[in-house]
């Protein structure tokens, strides 16, 4: 088992297309992080006859980075997922701009390559999540643009058990106003054009809504500031309130926005759950437990990284370049 694996190992599994090699180590090397498996061939053909193996290795770590087999595009990334797991989740309620690319497989999320996107867990902002996230790197960056991951349990030691615990009894409701023009307009996010389906969704999720005049929309809900993890049973900070609260662009921006459109009608915002605003102090000591447990590594092509997105988050690094990077979504889960 996991735990079994030292500095390197060698296994060989059995398929039908013969006997296959598998290296297994550690990536940061003494020093842990994701289980690295180094291998040749489909990626599927070396996965698939030990995928019970496989999935208890990734609740054991947390992460695992899949590399050297040959996974070329979104169909052999897709091919890998989809023997993974059968419960694919689609991107609704949506934070970021993502495309479909296949059934299940989407691209990373689409922000300009000047922008750095904060580690998160996916879908942290909603009381529905995916427990298990994959990314597939096609084209790496030339450079920049790693995916900087974090595991969950160092970051919420650096945060602290007191600040932990008072994201535990506040929680976090997130607010926002999809305003013509900037931001994800409301027609992307749920995934339609009608507003009776809007109010459908949010209705099944406990998310208020209400129509400001005209074409405002204004979305707002509460969901957890932890979750514990049901393998571990460990309480882990899991929320995105670093990323909705308008400080996360910068004072500048943040300055700007406000002046803009207002306090109350900020295109997104966080606060705690009794509707409080979030101390600077509060943001900043998450942001920089967040930075000081964090682990990256370069993008090689064909690589295939498979997190638990309870146990670790991630990220992007602006990137100069051509850069391609896929994603998939399994494993719903609820609060």
């Amino acid at each position: 088992m996991i735990g079994s694996v030292k500095n390197a190992e060698k296994h060989i599994v059995e398929n039908s297309g013969g006997s296959k090699v598998l290296n297994y180590s550690f990536l940061c090397g003494e020093r842990g992080g994701p289980l690295l498996v180094e291998g040749q061939g489909p990626l599927t053909q070396a996965v698939v006859p030990e995928l019970g193996e496989f999935k208890a290795r990734l609740g054991e770590h947390g992460a695992i980075l899949f590399r050297g087999f040959a996974v070329r595009d979104a169909d052999d990334f897709d091919a890998f997922v989809s023997q993974w797991s059968a419960d694919h989740l689609k991107y609704m309620y949506r934070s970021t701009p993502r495309s479909e690319v296949t059934r299940h497989v989407v691209t990373s999320t689409s922000y300009p390559a000047s922008l750095e996107i904060p580690l998160h867990n996916e879908n942290s902002y909603h009381r529905t999540w995916p427990r298990t996230v994959a990314f597939c790197c096609i084209e790496a960056a030339a450079q920049g643009g790693e995916t900087p991951i974090a595991p969950m349990d160092a970051v919420t030691r650096r945060i602290g058990p007191q600040l932990t615990e008072k994201f535990q009894r506040k929680q976090v409701e997130y607010v926002r106003h999809y305003h013509e023009g900037i931001d994800l307009p409301w027609q992307s996010v749920f995934q339609t054009d009608s507003r009776d389906e809007v109010r459908e969704y949010c209705d099944q999720n406990g998310i208020a809504c209400e129509w400001l005049g005209g074409s405002l929309l204004r979305t707002s809900g509460i969901a957890q500031g932890v979750a514990t993890h049901p393998r571990s049973g460990e309480t882990v900070f899991f929320n995105q309130a670093h990323l909705f609260h308008v400080s996360s662009l910068g004072a500048g921006h943040a300055q700007a926005l406000t002046e803009l459109y207002g306090a109350d009608r900020l295109p997104r915002h966080a606060r705690y759950g009794d509707g409080s605003e979030i101390p600077e102090e509060d943001l900043g000591a998450v942001r920089s437990a967040f930075a000081e447990s964090t682990i990256a590594f370069p993008w090689r092509n064909g690589d295939v990284l498979i997190l638990d997105n309870m146990a670790y988050a991630h990220g992007r690094r602006p990137f100069k370049g051509s850069r391609k990077v896929l994603a998939a979504l399994m494993d719903a889960h609820e609060s």
